[in-house]
C-alpha cells in the first residue's frame, strides 16, 4: 500500500529547473502557478529531484549558457533512462532556437517547447491554462522582492546578439497589465520590484507610439506598498530622458540603472551595429549622473569582438577608468549562428587573448569598485534584509540588485526582520561587500 501511495505522491510532483536570466525565471514562475492551480505540487531548483516530472527552462544566449543547458538536459535524460523520473519536458530559449536538433540528439525528452508555447505543456498534462491566473506567479525569490517583466523581444539587432532570433520583435505589456501584476504582488507582501526586459528603453513604442518608460515607472511608484523599483537592461540609444526626472523625484525609484554599453571604441561599436558613438554614450552618462545625483550605474562590456585590436581594447580600458562605473560585468565574444557577426566577421581574436583581456578589464573594475565601496564607509544607508546567517544578516542598499551586486553584512546586535528596511551605518568593507551595523 505504501508503495502505491509513494507512486501517487510522485505523480503529482513537478520539479522545475531554471537556467539563464531573470526573464526566464518569470516564465517558470508563471507556469509553476498554473501547475499548482491544477493540483500539482511544484518545487524550484531542488537540491535533489523527487518529482515524477521535470521541466527544464533553458538559456541559449552564449556558448557557456548553451553548454550548461545541454548538460542539464542530458543529466535528466539519464535519470529518465534509470527510471528516476517518468517525464522530461524542456522549454525556453535553447529549445526555441535548436528544437529540431535537440529532438534528434536527445530523444529521451518527452517534448520540447519554445519560449512562448509553454502553455501547451499544460494541455499535454491534461490540464487547462487558467486565464484568471495569468497575472499570478509562484514566487521562487524571497517573499519581499520579485522580478516584473514589462516586455518581450528586441528590435535592435546588434551584430553579436542571438536574442531576437529566440524572442522575436519587441512586444510591450500594457501599463494596466503591469500595474495589476504589481498590485497582486504587493498584496502578498512583495516590497521591492526589479523591472526587467531585454530593452527597457524601447518600452511603449510598439503600443503607445512613443517611448513610455517614464510614465510606466511613475504609475508603478504610485502603488501603495511599492518600496523600491529598480531598472534593469536599458539601451543607450534613444534613451528616454524624461525618465531621469522620475528617478530623481520619486523616493521609491532606486537611484540605480542597468544600461548595457558593450564597448567604447567607435570602430567596434560600428561593427557591433550599436548605432551610437563613444561621445554620445559619454554625453548620456554625464546627463544621467547630473540629473540623478548619486545614481549607481551597472553596465556590461564585451571583449574579443571580431577585429578588436590592441588599440580598441585600450580604448575600452580608458573608457572604464574614466567613467568609473559602480557595477560592471563582462563576457568574451561568442560567435552565434544566425547573427550578423557570425555571417560577416571571422572570429579572429584567439580565446586566450579574449580571456586575458577579460581578466585585465575586470581587474581595472575591481579597483574602481573597491574605491567606491570605501567612499561609503561612515555613511548611513537604507537597507533591506535578505537573509540571516549564523553570525550576521545579509542586506542590500538601493544600489544593489539581488544576485549580481554586493551585499551588506550586518552585525547581529539586534533582531532584524527578513524583508524589513533598516538604517544601516557602513563600518567597513570586506572583499566586494560592505560591513554595517544598526546600532549607532
Amino acid at each position: 500500500m505504501w508503495i502505491l501511495c509513494l507512486v501517487a505522491m510522485r505523480k503529482n510532483k513537478i520539479d522545475f529547473i531554471t537556467l539563464g536570466c531573470s526573464k526566464n525565471l518569470v516564465d517558470s514562475e508563471r507556469l509553476m502557478q498554473q501547475c499548482l492551480a491544477n493540483g500539482f505540487t511544484v518545487r524550484h531548483d531542488p537540491a535533489e529531484t523527487s518529482g515524477d516530472i521535470v521541466v527544464i527552462n533553458t538559456c541559449g544566449f552564449i556558448d557557456s549558457a548553451k553548454e550548461e543547458s545541454v548538460n542539464m538536459i542530458l543529466q535528466f535524460a539519464e535519470a529518465k533512462k534509470r527510471k528516476k523520473i517518468r517525464k522530461l519536458f524542456v522549454m525556453g530559449c535553447l529549445s526555441e532556437r535548436y528544437m529540431g536538433e535537440l529532438q534528434t540528439l536527445i530523444p529521451e525528452v518527452d517534448k520540447f517547447y519554445g519560449k512562448f508555447n509553454w502553455k501547451q505543456l499544460l494541455a499535454d498534462l491534461g490540464k487547462p491554462f487558467r486565464e484568471d491566473l495569468s497575472a499570478e506567479r509562484f514566487l521562487t525569490t524571497p517573499a519581499h522582492y520579485a522580478y516584473v517583466k514589462i516586455a518581450e523581444g528586441c528590435d535592435r539587432h546588434c551584430a553579436y546578439c542571438s536574442i531576437p532570433l529566440m524572442t522575436g520583435k519587441y512586444a510591450s505589456r500594457s501599463i494596466e497589465d503591469i500595474e495589476a501584476e504589481v498590485r497582486s504582488l504587493t498584496s502578498r507582501g512583495v516590497k521591492e520590484f526589479q523591472l526587467i526586459a531585454q530593452d527597457l528603453t524601447y518600452y511603449g513604442k510598439d503600443i503607445y507610439s512613443k517611448f513610455d518608460l517614464a510614465r510606466l515607472v511613475s504609475r508603478l511608484s504610485d502603488i501603495q506598498g511599492v518600496e523600491w523599483l529598480r531598472l534593469h537592461y536599458a539601451y543607450p540609444r534613444q534613451f528616454p530622458l524624461d525618465l531621469l526626472k522620475v528617478m530623481r523625484e520619486r523616493k521609491n525609484v532606486c537611484k540605480y540603472l542597468d544600461i548595457a554599453l558593450q564597448h567604447s571604441s567607435d570602430a567596434v561599436l560600428k561593427r557591433m551595429r550599436r548605432q551610437i558613438t563613444r561621445a554620445e554614450m559619454s554625453e548620456l552618462l554625464q546627463k544621467i549622473r547630473e540629473e540623478v545625483p548619486g545614481i549607481h550605474l551597472r553596465t556590461t562590456m564585451l571583449v574579443g569582438f571580431p577585429g578588436e585590436t590592441v588599440e580598441e581594447f585600450s580604448d575600452l580600458i580608458d573608457f572604464v577608468r574614466t567613467m568609473r562605473f559602480e557595477r560592471l560585468g563582462a563576457f568574451p565574444y561568442s560567435a552565434e549562428e544566425g547573427t550578423f557577426a557570425y555571417s560577416h566577421y571571422a572570429d579572429d581574436v584567439p580565446a586566450e587573448i579574449k580571456d586575458r583581456r577579460l581578466e585585465e578589464l575586470m581587474s581595472v573594475q575591481e579597483k574602481i569598485a573597491f574605491e567606491i565601496n570605501e567612499e561609503k564607509v561612515g555613511k548611513t544607508l537604507k537597507t533591506i534584509i535578505d537573509s540571516e546567517e549564523a553570525d550576521y544578516y545579509t542586506g542590500r542598499t538601493e544600489y544593489d540588485s539581488p544576485e549580481v551586486d554586493p551585499e551588506v553584512l550586518i552585525s547581529k546586535t539586534e533582531k532584524l526582520n527578513i524583508g524589513g528596511f533598516y538604517e544601516v551605518k557602513i563600518t567597513g568593507t570586506q572583499d566586494f561587500d560592505l560591513l554595517g551595523t544598526t546600532s549607532f
